[in-house]
């Protein structure tokens, strides 16, 4: 139905606008300013501020802007007399009991109190009194709270409650005896709830890991892309003296609208890690020697040339821009060496060259929103991709059936019909719905409208990977839906584009002498390898990995970190950049390519990652290695793609139907679960103390079932094997766990000793 749209004056002048759309926003849309604090676009209105009020002709009282919708003739004065005073008055009881602490308030500057007060506000108050004083709660290590400046203009609680689905901060009392906090002093647990930090008027809520770091006129802006999730969000990353204090949202409505994860936003802590390689380093008989940049690149040419390209293994993190992953795999297949991934996170590659030129979402980001029925496909998307969980639930909330099938019961801030099944009954599980026409998921998907199925990260780390790619695939080839992926990275579309796989060129241009995968080469009989941004806790076995790498003869590392781990294992140290301090492209699950600049300088002799490995290539001789700038790098990949559909996501394979389970089952053991922890999926995001400060204690989460079997309660001490390695950890029960199976997390760092994400574990009560 068309919309219908009416004419309205506002100060005299004639304005064309949708009938019932509400003043404020017709306002807005023609340039026409109107104060306010407790509307916003993207909330409900409350309409509890009054600093909106307006003059509307025929009415003896003015009117809030924001919660009057316009229709034909109506006649609206921002800045008459009546309007004026109104707004005056409002802005003196706002004011009345804020405190006088601007000078050292994290808000000043870019405060909207402080804006409005200076065109709104008097320059003498009639208010005597003392003023009240607001105790301040602890809500978490990030945000930090200065309750006593709150307007009670309730955008923090609308938020929780609309945007994040948790409502996790509420008033108590009434009047001027109302307060704003959480629920018995709790702290904030949203994967979203850094956004109230943007969306306070005032200086109540602010950032607490860049608390008084630098006043907001002494800041730099730089336009950014996150590096983490496939999303893409666009970021503004702030500097003050060359380094990076903080990251605020870039407002996108196609991408990430006007919000961020917190783990977009708060992992600029990493940059500064104590972990940082800020000089090259050569391991000489077990002792690291920092070394000039023409000595270490020579040092590593050197290696590269003589190594066996047959027993040599490259592997690089999709959190690498386009232009990083590009030269990465041009230098490795300029020196013969074909052994090149990024999948390290996937054990099961049996289906390869069947898969398209690069798994990605199907369909634009904004689409989800209009989706009618949704399948998830092991798939934790709330921790993986925040925001793509954030349109899913706007699906939801219009009405949307969203359905999963995972391997235990994750939580979802809006309703899923989710069945929760042990590893090795997904295969069979997924067989059971792609076989029968009648079955639920499958009339619900054929009936939608517009429906998708989505296979997750989850997914990808099984030891069925294939099969149910395969399943997913013929699932929505049946019903009708379109078939998408929930790509891992930042990057992970672009990996897969620049060639960083071992059976295919970038563009996806056929290779005729293919490599193996990681799987096969990360074992002790490959004795060179070359890690881009990859550590231990990123790969999906990280035992079977630390042995692999120990056992190398040169394990060559190009990153900005290296941990302790890292340098038992590496020879050669080169210093590289993160994404704040280099140029470069990533390509989000939408297939987006989205450019960026940097926004300072790595520190010390680091360099920006794309250039040492322009200049490696150079040195250890390799044609055609020429470039100057990221731009070129791009260019050349793009007339490579010249006529190539690119994100089709169309699936060549045909195992699934009749495939026999690989999830290792053997007697008396537990299969576990180890999905990975969102706050540490990569080097940067680990290394961010405020976001490790988040992670719950590590625990094994058991069937209450299994633990009552065992005699083991909530709490108790238990000694977890696997392989050849034991740890001890604390019983958790969740009923969400299905039975012989066991909840422990890959990536935190007291599971990065231990084997496969979807490996057998041995489970007994310490003592």
């Amino acid at each position: 139905m068309a919309e219908e749209f009416v004419t309205i004056e506002i100060n005299d002048q004639p304005v064309q606008a949708r009938k019932g759309a509400m003043l404020i926003e017709v306002a807005d849309n023609n340039g026409i300013s109107i104060p306010r604090f407790c509307y916003h676009k993207k909330l409900s209105i409350a309409a509890n501020c009054r600093m909106c009020l307006v003059e509307m002709e025929k009415s003896w009282k003015p009117v809030p802007a924001c919660a009057t919708p316009v229709n034909a003739g109506m006649k609206f004065w921002t800045r008459s007399d009546k309007a004026k005073n109104a707004q005056k008055g409002i802005m003196e009881f706002l004011l009345i009991n804020h405190p006088l602490d601007c000078p050292i308030c994290d808000q000043g500057g870019e405060c909207e109190l402080q804006d409005v007060s200076v065109g709104y506000g008097s320059n003498k108050s009639q208010y005597a009194e003392i003023k009240r004083v607001v105790q301040d709660k602890d809500i978490g290590p990030l945000i930090e709270t200065e309750m006593t400046r709150c307007i009670q203009c309730t955008r923090c609680v609308r938020f929780g409650d609309e945007i994040a689905g948790m409502r996790e901060m509420g008033g108590v009392g009434r009047g001027d005896r109302l307060e704003i906090g959480t629920y018995i002093e709790k702290s904030l647990k949203s994967e979203l709830s850094g956004n109230v930090i943007d969306l306070c008027p005032v200086g109540a809520l602010t950032a607490k890991p860049s608390r008084y770091k630098a006043r907001a006129w002494e800041m730099v802006a730089h336009d950014a892309i996150a590096p983490h999730d496939s999303v893409g969000s666009h970021l503004q990353v702030h500097t003050f003296r060359k380094e990076v204090v903080r990251a605020v949202p870039r407002e996108n409505d196609a991408i990430n609208e006007c919000w961020i994860s917190d783990r977009d936003r708060f992992s600029y802590q990493g940059i500064a890690s104590a972990d940082r390689i800020t000089k090259p380093m050569l391991k000489r008989d077990g002792h690291w020697y920092e070394v000039s940049w023409q000595q270490a690149l020579d040092a590593t040419a050197e290696i590269l040339r003589a190594a066996d390209p047959a027993r040599t293994g490259a592997l690089a993190s999709a959190t690498s821009t386009v232009e990083e992953l590009y030269l990465f795999q041009r230098l490795m297949r300029g020196l013969n060496i074909r052994n090149i991934d990024h999948r390290v996170r996937q054990t099961d590659f049996s289906d390869q060259s069947a898969a398209p030129l690069c798994p990605s979402l199907g369909m634009p980001i904004a689409q989800l929103e209009q989706q009618n029925a949704v399948f998830l496909i092991c798939s934790n998307v709330r921790q993986e991709q925040p925001l793509l969980n954030h349109r899913i639930r706007k699906a939801a909330l219009k009405g949307a059936a969203v359905m999963a099938l995972n391997p235990r019961a994750f939580d979802f801030n809006y309703d899923v019909a989710q069945q929760a099944v042990a590893p090795a009954d997904m295969l069979q599980a997924l067989q059971a719905i792609a076989n029968d026409p009648d079955n639920a998921v499958m009339a619900t998907l054929k009936n939608a409208e517009h429906a998708t199925v989505l296979l997750g990260n989850v997914a990808v780390q099984h030891p069925d990977f294939a099969a149910l790619r395969g399943l997913a695939y013929t699932i929505a080839e049946q019903t009708g839906a379109t078939f998408g992926y929930l790509a891992e990275s930042a990057n992970s579309v672009g990996a897969w584009v620049a060639g960083v796989v071992p059976h295919r060129l970038s563009a996806g241009r056929e290779l005729k002498q293919a490599g193996v995968p990681v799987g096969e080469f990360l074992s002790e009989n490959t004795r060179t390898f070359v890690l881009l941004n990859t550590e231990l806790a990123d790969f999906a076995n990280p035992q079977q990995a630390m042995k692999a790498l120990s056992a190398a003869e040169n394990v060559i590392v190009i990153a900005p970190f290296a941990d302790d781990t890292t340098r038992k294992y590496a020879t050669v140290l080169l210093p590289g950049s993160t994404f704040a301090e280099t140029s470069g492209t990533f390509i989000n699950a939408a297939g987006q390519w989205q450019s960026f600049k940097g926004a300072t300088v790595p520190p010390g002799e680091a360099r920006p990652t794309w250039k040492v490995l322009r200049v490696l290539g150079n040195t250890a001789g390799v044609p055609e290695f020429d470039w100057v700038a990221t731009e070129e790098i791009v260019a050349e990949l793009h007339l490579e793609l010249d006529g190539v559909e690119v994100c089709n996501n169309r699936y060549a394979g045909t195992v699934g139907r009749d495939a026999k389970s690989c999830v290792s089952t053997a007697d008396g053991a537990f299969q576990r679960i180890g999905d990975v922890e969102m706050y540490r999926v990569d080097p940067l995001v680990r290394r961010a103390k405020a976001l490790q400060a988040m992670i719950p204690p590590a625990a094994v989460q058991l069937n209450p079932q299994d633990a009552a079997n065992m005699g083991v309660a909530a709490g108790d001490t238990l000694k977890v094997s696997q392989g050849a390695v034991t740890i001890t950890l604390p019983a958790q029960l969740n009923a969400g766990i299905p039975a012989g199976c066991a909840g422990l997390q890959s990536g935190i760092e007291v599971s990065n000793v231990l084997g496969a994400a979807f490996g057998a574990l041995q489970i007994a009560k310490a003592g």
